[in-house]
Formats: C-alpha cells, sequence, structure tokens
C-alpha cells in the first residue's frame, strides 16, 4: 500500500466531514482489552475479521466482515452473505496483504477493491457511537454509526451467531 491506513483512514473521514475522535492507547489488540483502555464498551467496538469465502471449486471472494466486538462469527452466516457456500479465517500473511494493517489493527474500512465490506446491522442501532482500530494497534478511532455507514457504504447482512447458538462443529 502506497499511503499509511492510520493516515488514509483520517483523511477519509475528514474529507467525508465526519466528526470522530482518535484516541492514543497502549497498544493492544484483544477487544476487551483494548475497550477498557478506550474506556468504551465492548459491544461499541466494530471487530473487523478478514475472510475467504468459496464461491465455486475454483472461485474465491475475500471479505472483510465488521461486527460488535462482543458478538462473534458465523461463518455460515458470512459465506451466505457474500454468495458462496463456505468461509474461512483468512492466514495472518493474506489479512496483512489485503488490508495494510496486521491483525487487531484493522479498520472496518475496505481500501483494497479485493476486500469486500459486509457488516452485521446490529453495528447501526446498539450505540450512538462506534469506536475502532486506526490501522494500528495503539489509536483507535470513535464517531458516530450513522456516519460510519453513510462513508463506508456497506452491504449489510446478519455475520454473528445468536447468543444461544453454539459454534459449529
Amino acid at each position: 500500500m502506497t499511503t499509511d491506513v492510520f493516515q488514509q483512514l483520517q483523511d477519509l473521514l475528514s474529507g467525508h466531514r465526519a466528526d470522530f475522535t482518535l484516541l492514543r492507547h497502549a497498544a493492544e489488540g484483544r477487544s476487551v482489552e483494548v475497550a477498557a483502555i478506550r474506556g468504551t464498551q465492548v459491544s461499541q467496538g466494530a471487530k473487523a475479521l478478514v475472510c475467504r469465502v468459496k464461491l465455486s471449486s475454483t472461485l474465491r471472494q475475500h471479505v472483510l466482515a465488521v461486527f460488535p466486538a462482543d458478538g462473534q462469527a458465523d461463518l455460515d452466516a458470512i459465506a451466505l452473505a457474500a454468495g458462496g457456500k463456505k468461509a474461512s479465517l483468512a492466514s495472518r500473511d493474506l489479512a496483512r496483504e489485503l488490508t495494510g494493517c496486521e491483525i487487531g489493527a484493522i479498520p472496518p474500512f475496505s481500501f483494497n477493491p479485493e476486500l469486500k465490506l459486509i457488516v452485521d446491522p446490529s453495528l447501526a442501532h446498539r450505540h450512538e457511537e462506534i469506536v475502532f482500530n486506526a490501522g494500528r494497534l495503539d489509536a483507535s478511532i470513535l464517531m458516530r454509526a450513522d456516519d460510519y455507514f453513510r462513508i463506508a457504504q456497506p452491504q449489510v447482512a446478519p455475520l454473528v451467531r445468536a447468543a444461544d447458538e453454539a459454534p459449529a462443529a
């Protein structure tokens, strides 16, 4: 990537006149710990996972699945939302290649045309503000959920496992 994701993200938000707060903090990649450092609720966090979705025997789609950090990704739902048969987490190297970020620092925006952005609808209405990694482990962005959806323009589909559902074996 030619531009640093941290700067690219701030430029995007400023360019769309979003009101956001840049939070600097100790480097942390785990949702619960970073929420405590940020002083926000875990459920406000927008967690971003890079997934590979099998569309056919020869075709794969890369997806940036975004959902509340207190939820658990449902790989079957991610595959369905992307129009595929099966989803798996991307390798650390592939995630870095597609996002320009380390795992744990990936923001809920795709700056790569090969990475399709799909967001769980609950992120829009659980909290007025969401918070997410700003492309690095020691910085986060706090912004209005409606501004996020306006700027990101994601495909919206259910991506999290219901609280009472057991993980697929």
